[in-house]
């Protein structure tokens, strides 16, 4: 995953997962990327884009208010 960018972190699976649903309907694609200790539950759930796709997907992601 080199040149690829953390936009958006959450704790909670589903806001990562409604992230990354709303960059790729707008044609950019993202991956989740999961940093929480599977057993305390602790840590961020990363959505990560190319770096050429940032300037974009930050746009969608403040627009989109989540």
């Amino acid at each position: 995953m080199e040149n690829w960018v953390c936009v958006y972190s959450s704790p909670l699976l589903h806001q990562s997962e409604m992230i990354k649903s709303l960059l790729n309907d707008e044609e950019i694609e993202a991956v989740i990327v999961n940093k929480q200790d599977s057993l305390y539950i602790i840590g961020e759930i990363e959505v990560h884009v190319a770096a050429d796709d940032v300037i974009k997907a930050l746009q969608i992601i403040n627009k989109s208010g989540l």
